[in-house]
């Protein structure tokens, strides 16, 4: 095999990791509302550490080069905020829904538990969306270092390989707790992990000689302002909703440490 088509296979091997944690979740049952709790804090966890130590810091470097510190500074923030207005906006224009209470857990004649699916579904589904956003350009990353040699890119894919399976939880667990559907859940989780590799062919052929630290920068801090908006207006709610304030709490801080030691790896 060429170089290209050993780092292409190693990018699909980073992105599609995601399934394991997906793999975890379906294991779970349906009626276990203490680990939809705290996988739903985990979610925030991983979204917020990741966004405020890693994303975040990499667009501000590469505003800072592209037009100095004070604009880059001006850039980054500017971008963030704008990621959390759109997400406010798609929330509160496009597909407003009803943040009340009553989506909880409900008995049924059979014994198990259901609650409401359309919730649950969309916090998967914008979880999937927004990771897979995050993926695209690490697929681009990835594939990149890959091209160097793999002393540079298996150290790299075995760090995206770990910080890859907590974000499969994120993604699956509320898609498998609305639908019941363990194909569901690893569909999503499947699809959001197909960016990596989708990012690194569609970046290698099209974007590279359009991208730059200024498009780089600003879409990094846009995803970083996402990926906040939903930890904390639909991940976190919906974890206490689900389960209870200390699970949430105990989710959220398994997620940034699990973010954390991952990150050390890169």
């Amino acid at each position: 095999m060429n170089d290209y088509t050993v780092a292409f296979l190693l990018t699909v091997l980073a992105g599609l990791s995601m399934l394991i944690g997906s793999g975890i979740t379906v294991l779970t049952k349906l009626t276990n509302k203490k680990f939809l709790s705290i996988s739903l804090g985990f979610s925030a966890g991983v979204m917020i550490y990741l966004s405020m130590m890693e994303i975040l810091p990499e667009a501000r470097e590469y505003l800072d080069t592209a037009s100095g510190e004070f604009k880059g500074g001006l850039f980054t923030l500017a971008a963030f905020f704008g990621g959390i207005f759109l997400m406010w906006f798609l929330e509160a224009v496009v597909a407003p829904h009803d943040h009340g209470h009553g989506c909880g857990f409900h008995s049924e004649s059979h014994g198990r538990s259901s609650h409401d699916p359309s919730k649950l579904m969309r916090i998967g589904q914008l979880t999937a969306i927004a990771l897979a956003i995050h993926n695209f350009p690490e697929g681009l990353t990835t594939f990149v270092s890959a091209l160097q040699g793999l002393e540079i890119a298996i150290p790299i894919v075995v760090a995206i390989i770990i910080h890859n399976i907590p974000a499969g939880i994120s993604i699956s667990s509320p898609i498998y707790h609305a639908t019941g559907s363990r194909t569901k859940a690893m569909k999503y989780t499947f699809l959001s992990g197909l960016a990596e590799p989708a990012g690194a062919l569609a970046g290698w052929l099209i974007l590279v000689p359009f991208m730059s630290d200024m498009v780089f920068g600003v879409l990094y801090a846009g995803i970083a302002g996402v990926m906040i908006f939903m930890s904390f207006d639909e991940l976190l709610p919906s974890a206490r909703e689900y389960g209870s304030h200390k699970f949430s709490i105990y989710g959220l801080v398994l997620g940034m440490a699990v973010m954390a030691v991952s990150l050390l790896f890169l």
